[in-house]
């Protein structure tokens, strides 16, 4: 296995975290980028380095890159895992967040990208790992902000693979379902609108107890299985342009894509009728 150097964004909990750890076992040079280097100790500890970067902040941005860039020279490949769930009726989540929601999910992402891309087109080598979700694919109620954003990421990431192509850079979307992460804990402190007296207050009371009790009944998966497919997205000569995994990623996509706008509409708002 040919050791590479490695960038892992949002590698402070979570998938992150175990992107980086397992990577580190098997011999490469990883690099976790978070706002919470305290967070990362474990990382350094297996032989990582860990930057604070903000993901929203091109000056810190920059500086990480440069860091990585002069210790070692190259970058093989970028796993893009920042990112977070804003919830709520489109009607009341405010702008604000809505904007703060695409600048850490998808303008944060592309700024590290281009900074990472000319090492990379000039050795015409490297990897590009964008993680998405099954939400890139189908939606829930309540979830238009996170679902747009992980869409557009969809987009974003197809139009990169193949203007990168040329160069011998791969670009990989992986997809995953419901993990067990700190992401319902994220979820249900980014869950905007009245929740008690506004007009979806049922429907956002039924989501908020549907996602607790996902985690507390052990209904999602274990993060081992999307760490696997980093494994083999970074380890393979030859990746696959997705990859899926994780609690029900795979039957949602798959009604999503061949039951229709109507069908699987109605299948979406039977898991929030009181």
């Amino acid at each position: 296995m040919n050791k590479k150097v490695i960038i892992v964004t949002g590698a402070s909990s979570g998938m992150g975290k175990d992107f980086a750890l397992q990577l580190l076992k098997q011999g490469h040079k990883v690099y976790g980028l978070a706002r919470r280097v305290d967070q990362m100790q474990d990382i350094i500890s297996a032989g990582g380095k860990a930057i604070a970067m903000d993901v929203t902040e091109e000056s810190q941005i920059q500086s990480a890159i440069d860091t990585v860039l002069s210790e070692q020279g190259y970058i093989d490949v970028l796993i893009n895992n920042a990112g977070f769930p804003v919830y709520g009726p489109v009607e009341e989540v405010p702008i604000s967040e809505a904007k703060r929601q695409f600048e850490v999910n998808i303008f944060g992402l592309a700024s590290i990208t281009q900074k990472v891309i000319p090492g990379m087109r000039e050795r015409r080598s490297g990897k590009i790992i964008n993680i998405s979700s099954m939400g890139g694919k189908m939606y829930t109620p309540l979830g238009a902000w996170y679902h747009a954003t992980k869409h557009a990421l969809e987009g974003w990431s197809d139009c990169l693979r193949i203007e990168l192509a040329t160069y011998g850079i791969d670009v990989v979307i992986v997809e995953p379902g419901g993990i067990k992460t700190e992401f319902s804990d994220v979820f249900l402190n980014n869950f905007y609108g009245d929740a008690q007296n506004g007009p979806y207050a049922s429907m956002m009371q039924i989501i908020a107890k549907s996602t607790r009790e996902m985690s507390e009944k052990n209904q999602l998966s274990d993060v081992s299985v999307i760490t696997n497919l980093i494994d083999k997205a970074v380890n393979s000569s030859k990746p696959k342009t997705r990859y899926v995994a994780g609690a029900y990623a795979k039957p949602l996509m798959w009604m999503r894509k061949y039951l229709g706008d109507r069908i699987f509409d109605r299948i979406v708002m039977s898991t929030v009728k009181s």
